[in-house]
């Protein structure tokens, strides 16, 4: 897996007939989902992310996790090194096909109130991610 850099594109310009392929940013880091937390945080460190493709071991996505969201639980009394990706992808596991207009994409991020989204393809590889501004 190579570890890029990713930066969230606005959408705030985009054309609501455009498709998500069009504007995904690149899926960026892909991990594994037996990875534990501290190893998920010195990733994203390392690669200078605030968010990891969470992937099963066949290659397939199966979520994204955000660096609050892994630093909130290290720091919480309920956190042992025990603790895997995949123990923290319950509600996590929304994706968005590359052939999604933006509008649809948008739409369904705003009401389950998603930042951020997985692109994949008919494989569940991920392609990219769709973020949406702030």
């Amino acid at each position: 897996m190579t570890l890029v850099q990713m930066q969230p594109r606005s959408t705030n310009d985009v054309p609501a007939d455009k498709t998500v392929a069009e504007v995904m940013d690149a899926a960026g880091p892909q991990v594994c989902d037996d990875m534990s937390v501290e190893v998920a945080l010195s990733v994203m460190a390392a690669a200078r992310t605030d968010r990891l493709v969470v992937c099963d071991q066949d290659g397939e996505c199966t979520g994204l996790i955000a660096h609050a969201e892994l630093t909130a639980l290290r720091d919480s009394s309920a956190y042992t090194d025990r603790v895997r990706l995949r123990d923290l992808l319950g509600d996590h596991q929304s994706f968005t096909s590359p052939v999604t207009t933006m509008a649809e994409a948008e739409h369904a991020m705003r009401i389950r109130r998603l930042g951020a989204l997985p692109v994949v393809d008919e494989r569940g590889s991920a392609l990219g991610v769709l973020a949406l501004p702030c």
